[in-house]
């Protein structure tokens, strides 16, 4: 089993560039849906024998894009209402990746809709996005189906990231991209799915922080054209999306020797829901050794999320042809490969207590932005402290402040243990450990006056449990690799006792299933809860590196 452990590493994932064999990319309609190889093995992305499978990153990092700079591989991802936003990876060899940090400390720079007293955005704030590596610094671009275009920039891809800038404020666009000229012109793609799914390019201010509006032109537009990438390879403009076409939202390319067109297309891959889960945004990435490789996501997304995935170009008549290229000259999903790079191991990180330090570790993120000085890693070092505070609706986890949360993974083993000290907690206060999505699922200990009990909550819905007279608990959920999630608790940290029924984790809100602590009070603002550990453990793959 692997262990992560929260403030201590980001997460480790696992990722490849190379690839090899694959079966067969789909079954006609009515025949039996073939079992993917992670789901035959139990292993995903590094198999410790120069090979791998797909996804390499069984878990929620949608809306990828994805660049080399150096040595260095970095990408980013949609993180929508959680804060902070726009998780950043790292990687140093397309294989071993850790979560490096984000690009917004503060999301209601993008909206107040997206703090703890509103919690209005589910589904909506941070989408897809673009990174690039521009005049020596790095530079974020994202969007919100609300509040129109942000841009930010860092010399340092670790932060700190200068304060959003909004370049553009509008009501539904979405995916874009910054493309800078060997001139220096910068340019921005982007689609207005409002608009027909038309797929505009302006032309960028000097500082790359606002759009010369005049120059708005649509250079595409076609049945849910979105994803945009823009890149210009050997001379040759390439302007990267996906459209919908009745096998499903397909990869796209138009190429043309001018940014005025006119522009040539192809499709690149084929896709399937029920099979290939439909790789989408992504970004296409040359290494030093001259191959190339496209890093996305699935985007037909599952209780893990929009997982990560990896797949060979091949270079066919100009066209970078995605997957495996079929007798049509389209490509097609591979779901094993060879690994392409070969360096030595990322040195493991120190060994320190769950919550050491000054700030919480990269792998965690808020649901919404939390409440100022409700939480805090120095009231008493070494522990967690979440002070609880009136929810926005009574027993509503989604409408609870200051939640606390992980993305899970799609292993043959998860297991997740919340240790917590209850000494602090008041009358009406509810804390413990819980699956957030729509359809959420949580046991947690709630106190009614001297009392304390242990409840089951299905979306608000409670099963009373038994009543709890130790001061520390242990509360645990353990998963297998079809979502089926089973509760239970300790008092000992030894012997655990299984509690309430089995739970589905879901896909919903575009989002996978999320672990996490809470805590909320549903009558004042008082009590707390000292968490003294979150502990991860999962079945690693054969031959990954280890924390």
């Amino acid at each position: 089993m692997r262990i992560l452990r929260s403030n201590r590493w980001g997460l480790r994932i696992f990722l490849l560039a190379t690839i090899v064999a694959c079966g067969e990319r789909a079954l006609r309609a009515g025949s039996e849906i073939p079992r993917k190889p992670a789901e035959l093995t139990g292993k995903w992305g590094d198999q410790g024998d120069g090979t791998f499978v797909n996804p390499i990153v069984p878990s929620d990092f949608s809306d990828l894009d994805a660049i080399r700079v150096g040595d260095d591989f970095y990408a980013i991802s949609s993180t929508f209402q959680y804060s902070p936003g726009v998780v950043i990876l790292h990687s140093k060899d397309l294989v071993t990746w850790t979560i490096l940090g984000h690009a917004v400390d503060d999301v209601t720079s993008i909206s107040p809709e997206m703090n703890w007293d509103r919690m209005n955005r589910y589904s909506h704030g941070v989408w897809a996005g673009a990174i690039r590596y521009h005049d020596g610094k790095f530079w974020i671009y994202f969007g919100t189906p609300d509040e129109g275009f942000f841009v930010t920039t860092a010399k340092d891809p670790a932060g700190p990231w200068e304060p959003l800038q909004q370049i553009m404020k509008a009501k539904g666009w979405d995916d874009c991209c910054p493309f800078w000229d060997d001139d220096g012109q910068g340019y921005f793609v982007c689609s207005n799915p409002g608009g027909g799914y038309a797929i505009h390019l302006f032309k960028l201010s000097a500082d790359g922080k606002a759009l010369v509006t005049s120059s708005d032109r649509i250079i595409h537009q076609s049945h849910g054209s979105e994803a945009n990438k823009l890149y210009k390879i050997n001379g040759l403009y390439y302007h990267y999306y996906s459209e919908v076409h009745p096998e499903g939202r397909v990869i796209m390319m138009e190429r043309s020797k001018s940014l005025q067109g006119p522009w040539e297309s192809k499709q690149l891959n084929h896709v399937s829901k029920n099979i290939d889960k439909e790789p989408n945004q992504g970004g296409l990435i040359q290494l030093q050794s001259g191959d190339w490789w496209f890093v996305t996501h699935q985007g037909t997304g599952d209780w893990d999320g929009r997982t990560m995935v990896l797949l060979p170009i091949t270079w066919i008549s100009g066209w970078p042809i995605i997957g495996k290229p079929g007798a049509d000259g389209i490509g097609n999903m591979m779901w094993t490969g060879k690994m392409p790079l070969t360096v030595a191991d990322s040195p493991a990180q120190p060994a320190g207590a769950a919550f050491a330090g000054n700030a919480l570790g990269a792998e965690w993120e808020w649901n919404y932005q939390p409440r100022a000085g409700k939480w805090s890693l120095s009231e008493r070092p070494g522990f967690l402290r979440l002070h609880a505070f009136r929810p926005l609706k009574e027993n509503d986890l989604l409408r609870a402040g200051d939640t606390l949360t992980q993305r899970v993974l799609r292993a043959s083993e998860n297991e997740v243990t919340l240790q917590m000290d209850l000494r602090g907690m008041a009358d009406g206060q509810v804390a413990g450990l819980c699956h957030l999505a729509k359809d959420y699922a949580d046991v947690g200990v709630w106190q009614t006056g001297d009392v304390r009990t242990l409840n089951f909550s299905r979306a608000g819905k409670i099963t009373p449990g038994p009543a709890i007279q130790s001061s520390m608990i242990w509360l645990r959920s353990a998963w297998d690799e079809q979502g089926e999630s089973h509760f239970s608790y300790s008092v000992d940290g030894t012997k655990y006792t299984p509690f309430g029924p089995a739970y589905r984790l879901t896909w919903s809100y575009y989002r996978g299933d999320r672990i996490g602590i809470f805590c909320f009070n549903n009558q004042a603002d008082a009590g707390y809860v000292d968490v003294a550990s979150f502990v991860y453990r999962h079945s690693t793959q054969t031959g990954a590196a280890q924390p």
